[in-house]
């Protein structure tokens, strides 16, 4: 279930911690070099928008994936996100 803070919906919160998380199961590793390249574009803005609101509230903010190539391919756009490789699978 979703959880809305700062008027952005996270797939978790961690309340011990303090923590949000945005859990991303695309099959990233099967798509093309150009469909990977435009879902990063895309994850990446709403991941800034979403560790934004997450901070402005006292929260950390984490990233799950799926496959180590989606987390390097995310990093690599924005080596200061905290991503952990979940292996969850759609």
């Amino acid at each position: 279930m979703d959880v809305f803070v700062g008027g952005e919906r996270f797939d978790a919160l961690q309340v011990s911690v303090r923590v949000l998380w945005e859990i991303k199961t695309h099959q990233f590793d099967s798509y093309n070099d150009f469909i990977r390249d435009r879902e990063i574009e895309k994850e990446i803005k709403q991941l800034t928008k979403e560790r934004d609101a997450a901070r402005a509230c006292g929260y950390d903010f984490i990233v799950g994936v799926s496959s180590a190539a989606h987390r390097l391919a995310l990093l690599k756009q924005e080596p200061t996100f905290k991503i952990v490789v979940t292996r969850c699978k759609r």
